[in-house]
């Protein structure tokens, strides 16, 4: 009875001995050996290493006696995520409604000589009414990088990608290029009418994770975008012409800029972008501002 209550004793000591003191705590009584790792009672060996750290005379005691391994270690893996200080998201898709918010003085705008006026039929507000459900915007990021800054709660991210207008309109409005930019009321109707406008982008954006040990918490990000337009086309289907496509830059903004925002809700993100300048160049007299909201498709 003694020699359990010795046992007992013994065990709770070597359980709540420091880290620092382990190694040079060595006690004996009768067939009872602890030390810093190694527990022997009688017959059996209680040690704290792994086999293949024992030591030579460890491992000769355990052949000739029953071992069990017991683990004092405090430093055991958790359970919470890992976050590294940079992290990189290869493919992020963006699906999403694109619309203009259109603030043209058509009275002016008329005098400048890009709206043209055929058959007596002049451009007006109404000729750039969009169907709203079939104006998409799609991005595609090649990449995006998380940085962090303040203990992964605070980041900043950035990267670079493929922003896509698809602009639908409603009505027979067409864009030329030749013989030189202008735009105009077509003599016949389209049953389908596009403009599409692509640009070469670089977001950049303040990140804040509240939950920075989740994979899907709540975060969200503000930022700025630049975006280069690399490409312009009109796309028109009718009875009349069938499909055709013109290609030119139309007086567009060769560059965009857009305020930026994306909220993280568990494994849903929105996304939003609102340019900060107008669609066309000054010249044409026309203030058009496109902007777009939708779902993101990333991990981050």
């Amino acid at each position: 009875m003694k020699q359990w209550i010795i046992i007992a004793g013994m065990l709770c000591a070597a359980g709540s001995i420091s880290a620092q003191n382990r190694d040079s705590v060595v006690v004996q009584a009768d067939s009872i050996l602890i030390k810093s790792d190694t527990i022997q009672v009688g017959n059996f060996v209680i040690i704290q290493k792994n086999k293949n750290n024992r030591t030579p005379q460890e491992q000769a005691t355990a052949r000739h006696n029953k071992v069990v391994s017991i683990n004092f270690d405090t430093d055991r893996p958790t359970n919470k995520k890992r976050n590294d200080n940079v992290t990189t998201n290869w493919g992020i898709l963006d699906l999403g409604f694109a619309n203009l918010n259109d603030n043209t003085n058509y009275t002016t705008a008329q005098s400048a000589g890009y709206l043209t006026t055929v058959n007596g039929n002049p451009v007006t507000k109404n000729s750039f009414n969009l169907n709203a459900r079939k104006s998409s915007n799609v991005n595609i990021w090649f990449f995006m990088q998380k940085l962090n800054v303040t203990k992964h709660v605070v980041n900043l991210k950035y990267g670079l990608g493929l922003e896509m207008y698809n602009l639908r309109f409603d009505n027979n409005i067409s864009f030329r290029n030749t013989p030189q930019p202008m735009v105009l009321n077509d003599s016949i109707p389209f049953t389908k009418n596009k403009l599409y406008v692509g640009y070469l982008t670089v977001p950049f954006m303040v990140n804040f994770n509240l939950t920075p040990s989740k994979d899907n918490g709540l975060s969200f990000s503000a930022g700025v975008s630049a975006g280069y337009l690399i490409n312009s086309r009109n796309k028109q289907i009718s009875g009349e012409r069938g499909k055709q496509k013109y290609k030119g830059d139309f007086n567009l903004q060769p560059w965009r800029v857009a305020a930026i925002g994306e909220l993280g809700l568990g494994p849903i993100r929105l996304y939003g972008s609102y340019s900060l300048n107008n669609l066309y160049k000054e010249s044409t007299g026309l203030d058009q501002i496109p902007y777009a909201v939708g779902i993101r498709f990333s991990r981050f």
